[in-house]
Order: C-alpha cells, then sequence, then structure tokens
C-alpha cells in the first residue's frame, strides 16, 4: 500500500514552531514526513531536521518523501522517547524546536495487514515497531483476565472492561482470537443492542487500550516530554499534538511542572525549592482543528495541540 497520510493541524504546527531557517528541530514521530517536509522545506543548508519513528515502513516513505533535502535531514529509527539519546549520538546539546504527533497515524489505520483497525480484517498485530516481539495477539490470548481489565479501563477508559474481558477469556478457551474483525465482533457483542452504536463503534475503546498497550504509549511520556523540553534553547518552541485524553493529561501536567517557579507549601516565608520556571505555555488552552481542516480530515476531530517556548533561565 502507497504511504498516503494527511499531516494533522500541519498549519498550526508550522506557525507554532517559529521555525527559524538555521536552527536545528526534531520531529519525534515523523510517520511519511508530511510534517517534516514543511519543516525541512523552511531550513537553509544551515538548518537541520531530526526524523525520528520506531515505524521503519514510515521511515522508508519518509526518506523518499523527504530526498530534496537531503543535506539537512537526519533519519533515527527509534522510539521519540529515546531521542536525547539519540541528539547526544549525534553531538547536539541544544535544538530549536520539537514536534511530537501522538497516538497512531492514518496510514497505520488504513494499511489493514498492519492489525490496527476494527473495520478491516487482519491478523491481530497493532505493533508500531514490527521488530518488537509482543503483539496484539500476545496481549489478547495471553494476558489474564484481570490484566485485561486493568488494560481496557486504563487505557481506554471501557466502562464494561469485566464484561468484555471475561468474554475474550471464555472465547480463547475455545480457540485463539486471531483477528481484528473477531475481536471487534466480540466486544460489540457485550453490548446491549439498542445502545451497541451510541458513541460510535464499540470496539474503539477497547482496540485504543490494547494499541497503547502493545506499544507502551503512556510509559515514559512524561519523562520524554520534559527531557525534550529542557534541550530547547531560549525560545526554541515545543508542539504537541494529542488525541485522547489519557496522553493530553500527561502532556498538560508535564508543562505544567515546568511552568512552575516554586513548589514550596504557600505558608513557607521564602522559597526553598530551588525550581526555576522553565517554559513559557504559548497556549493557555489545547488549540482544536480547524472546521476547514475537519472537513477535509475527520480524523483530526479529537486532535489537541499543545505549545511551549523555552525561557532563558540564566538571565
Amino acid at each position: 500500500m502507497e504511504f498516503s497520510h494527511i499531516p494533522v493541524m500541519l498549519d498550526s504546527c508550522i506557525q507554532a514552531l517559529n521555525i527559524r531557517p538555521d536552527g536545528i528541530y526534531l520531529d519525534g514521530t515523523m510517520g511519511g514526513g508530511g510534517h517534516s517536509f514543511e519543516i525541512a522545506k523552511r531550513l537553509t543548508a544551515g538548518g537541520r531536521l531530526i526524523g525520528i519513528d520506531r515505524d521503519a515502513d514510515a521511515q522508508a516513505a519518509a526518506r523518499e518523501r523527504l530526498k530534496e533535502f537531503a543535506d539537512r535531514v537526519t533519519f533515527v529509527h527509534d522510539d521519540f522517547k529515546n531521542a536525547c539519546a539519540a541528539l547526544d549520538e549525534l553531538g547536539i546539546e541544544g535544538i530549536n524546536g520539537v514536534l511530537l504527533d501522538l497516538g497512531v497515524s492514518s496510514w497505520q489505520l488504513d494499511s489493514a495487514e498492519r492489525g490496527f483497525s476494527y473495520m478491516k480484517d487482519a491478523p491481530l498485530d497493532m505493533r508500531m515497531d514490527r521488530s518488537v516481539p509482543r503483539s496484539a495477539y500476545d496481549v489478547v490470548n495471553g494476558s489474564e483476565e484481570r490484566e485485561l481489565v486493568r488494560i481496557l479501563r486504563e487505557y481506554g477508559e471501557e466502562k464494561l472492561a469485566s464484561r468484555i474481558a471475561a468474554r475474550i477469556v471464555r472465547e480463547r478457551a475455545k480457540s485463539p482470537i486471531k483477528t481484528t474483525l473477531q475481536l471487534a465482533e466480540l466486544v460489540a457483542g457485550c453490548y446491549p443492542a439498542a445502545t451497541r452504536h451510541k458513541f460510535g463503534h464499540p470496539a474503539k475503546r477497547t482496540f485504543q487500550a490494547i494499541r497503547i498497550e502493545v506499544n507502551g504509549e503512556l510509559d515514559g511520556l512524561s519523562e520524554a516530554v520534559t527531557e525534550l523540553a529542557l534541550r530547547l534553547l531560549p525560545g526554541g518552541r515545543m508542539a504537541v499534538i494529542t488525541f485522547h485524553s489519557l496522553e493530553d493529561r500527561i502532556v498538560k501536567n508535564a508543562f505544567k511542572q515546568l511552568t512552575l517557579s516554586c513548589t514550596c507549601p504557600p505558608d513557607f516565608p521564602v522559597c526553598v525549592c530551588g525550581k526555576v520556571k522553565q517554559v513559557e505555555l504559548v497556549n493557555t488552552k489545547p488549540l482544536p482543528a480547524s472546521a476547514a481542516e475537519l472537513a477535509v480530515n475527520p480524523r483530526a476531530e479529537s486532535a489537541k495541540l499543545r505549545v511551549i517556548e523555552r525561557l532563558d533561565t540564566k538571565k
């Protein structure tokens, strides 16, 4: 399948990054290179873009898409949570901007064989990095019932987690659950017919939960966001797009901690914590996708963009 992806909130992201032609930028979730292309296009020969993605297929597509900017783009096949280590290996201490477009890409959803979609039949997979051994099949067929309940509640905020987990355990005792449509139909059957499609596809939350578990999407997210924010040079900006409340809450709280100038109890006469405010919020509330974008790309409906700017703490 040809790699096709509409970059979410592209104009807002580019505007938020306030790109310097000679700056160093990091796209930690470059996918097929949609956002990266627009960043690289704005750089001169003195500028540099570090593009990171753990999906080898996505990175291959990005290399092809950005080949005209080969003199200013460095590709790294890794999880963005390891970005600071990658920057160290490249000898880069400070950067002028970071972009993170979290979650699963449209291309991954639309590529049936990747097993992300509850609308297309395929082997249960959901791995963003297909070199790792554990897939959705392993989570669904190998997790204990109480662990399945935890995954569905914690990562999918699924109210029927116990019922769905019990049904999975019963069904897999007869034969393994191998495909996406098998799982989707099983989950749908746990909902009363009258309310089954009241809030969209009934398997949406289950698939989100299993995908997050397989890829460890929330593990270390706060730490990675904080570390990358602290790599910004004064005036540098970080833009993060989130797609569901769990990851958005983590990013929001990480940014909030960076904006605090003191964490001492209010009854302390003087500050003893020594904390310094590191960033300023560029937008106090997350920016949604515009109506014009939603008309073209409905998948951007749940997108939220948060932006911070690094302060000069040496003043």
